[in-house]
Formats: structure tokens, sequence, C-alpha cells
């Protein structure tokens, strides 16, 4: 059995991670409860972060026959490689939480709603949280009967259940090949749990897309650690690496989940990545900082190992990029 298998149906993350400092009343008590107010706060949203229809039509239609990324907002991208669409971590409804009723509600529409999606050929998601598999986006979905839905291990009943015909569970480093894509699963440092007694009881990880000579990876939720180094060295290098780079703090209670920016950064390095480009960010409020700060630190920290400025990309909610 692999080490990050731990028995009774649970996983574990597959380095030892340094022992949670935080103690329930003291931080995440208080955490939860400031989350529970601000979760819901209005936002002061800075112009052009999230564009018109109008300008997310035409930079999809400007590269409607080329390999290139739009931003749905958080972890969603509509990706086009190879000819295939491959959609990540479609979180599209308004909130974060059960039932599309509870838990933090987005500050900003997505990019595009669920039902007005192009044919989607690739569905991946990376892990069960509410931020990423989000039911109520799957079951709006069209053209469910062409999609093949990659995911991780324990996961697949989600996607049988809400009409996908083609559902395909991996564990890490396991590799499918759709529609002229080859997808590989890998590990990252998070967790799993949609409710009270269910931790750990899926798995969690991120992707690499590789088709024709383009390879482009994407982090999921994770903490920052060697695994990344080692997933370079098996499947590096990327042309553009996707990595999260807000909800880091309290760092007592985030640093074994997520990234900070500057640690993203030098996750895209690690993993050797030509273009690094910051995601689950500017949509909706998971933690502490202030919404829109994950941005220049993660420029800095990109110039700092070493990326050029067009080479660390903040993008627009909506915008699209060529491969």
């Amino acid at each position: 059995m692999s080490a990050h298998h731990a028995g009774n149906g649970r996983f574990r993350n597959p380095h030892a991670m340094p022992p949670a400092e935080d103690r329930w009343l003291r931080d995440r008590l208080p955490f939860f409860w400031g989350m529970a107010r601000r979760g819901r706060e209005q936002v002061s949203v800075p112009e052009g972060h999230v564009l018109a229809r109008s300008e997310v039509e035409a930079g999809l239609q400007r590269h409607h026959n080329s390999d290139s990324y739009t931003w749905l907002g958080h972890a969603a991208f509509l990706i086009r490689l190879n000819g295939a669409t491959i959609l990540t971590d479609p979180y599209l409804s308004d909130h974060a939480g059960p039932l599309n009723r509870f838990g933090p509600r987005r500050y900003v529409p997505p990019a595009i709603a669920p039902a007005e999606l192009p044919p989607v050929d690739i569905l991946t998601v990376s892990h069960n949280h509410y931020d990423h598999l989000d039911l109520a986006t799957l079951k709006a979905l069209p053209h469910k009967h062409r999609t093949t839905a990659v995911v991780p291990l324990g996961l697949g009943r989600y996607f049988h259940h809400h009409g996908f015909r083609a559902v395909i569970e991996l564990d890490w480093y396991d590799r499918t090949e759709q529609n002229g894509v080859s997808v590989t699963f890998t590990p990252a440092l998070h967790f799993s749990r949609r409710g009270l007694f269910d931790r750990n009881r899926s798995l969690w990880g991120g992707f690499a897309y590789a088709a024709g000579h383009r390879n482009l990876f994407f982090s999921g939720d994770t903490a920052y650690g060697p695994i990344f180094r080692e997933i370079g060295e098996k499947l590096g290098p990327f042309d553009t690496a996707f990595v999260g780079i807000g909800a880091y703090e309290p760092q007592v209670i985030m640093r074994n989940s997520h990234t900070t920016p500057e640690q993203a950064a030098q996750l895209a390095r690690d993993i050797s990545a030509k273009r690094v480009v910051g995601m689950h960010w500017g949509t909706v409020i998971l933690s502490e900082e202030p919404p829109f700060e994950a941005a220049e630190r993660f420029r800095r920290g990109a110039a700092a190992v070493g990326y050029a400025p067009g080479e660390a990309d903040v993008m627009p909610i909506g915008g699209t990029r060529a491969v």
C-alpha cells in the first residue's frame, strides 16, 4: 500500500507536515467566528478585476483555434489544449458551502455562468472542498454526456449522481489519456472534508496536462514542500503553472494547507515552470488577509525567484491568454 494510503479508507500527505501550532479555543474558534461574518461582507473590487462579458467573449473568440486558458474566477479555468476543452475546479455558484446557501458568498460573479459554458471534453476537480467541488455548478453544467470527469480517489460518486457518464478516479501519479490530452493526477499537501466525519476519506491533489509540445500544471490547493521538486523531476518542465496564491492568513492555521504568494512562486520554480499564473484569490473571502493583497505579494515573490514581469501573471477574471 502506498504511504499516502493511511488505511481505513483514509489518506494522508506524502511527507510529514510540521505539527500544527494552533489551538481550537485560542486560534480556530475566533478564526471561524470571524469568517462567518467576513465571508458575507461587501468588498470594494478594483476596476478591471472583472472583465465585461463582451471582453470575455472577444478573448475567447480571438483564441478559439489555439492553445489558451481563460480564468473564470478562483481556481476555475477553461483551458484549450490540442483541440480539447478542459474545465478545472468549477466553483461558479454563489456560496462556497452547503446547499449553495451557507458559507462565504463570492463577491464577484464568474466570468461565464455554468449553463453558458462551451462543451467541455475533460473536467478535472482537485478535491472535495466547497470552493472546488461545487455541486450547484455540476448540476448546471451542460453537455455532460460528452464530458469525462477526472477526479481523485473517492470522489466519483458525486459526478455519477450529477449525470456524468464517464468518470475516472485517479491516485497520485496515475494517468489517463482523453481527447488527445494526457492527464496525470499529482500530489499536494492539503486535506479533504465536506462534513463532520469524513476528513481525508477522499484524496486531494493537482493535475498535469500534456498534449503535443505543451505541458501545463494545476496545483489545486496545497501547502509548500519538497514534493514539488519531485513533480518537476518526474513530469516537468512545464510551459505554464496555475498556482494558488490566496487564503494564507493566519499562518498558524493556513500554513499546512495553502501556500503564501511567495511560496507559490517558489513552487512554480521547483516544478520548472516557464510561466506562472496566480489563482485561488480575488473571488471569495476564505481567510484573514485583505482580498487583493495576494496579487502584489505574488508579483514581488515571483520577481525574487527570477521570473520576469511577463512570466508571472495576475489575470483579470474573464481574461484569456495564449499558452
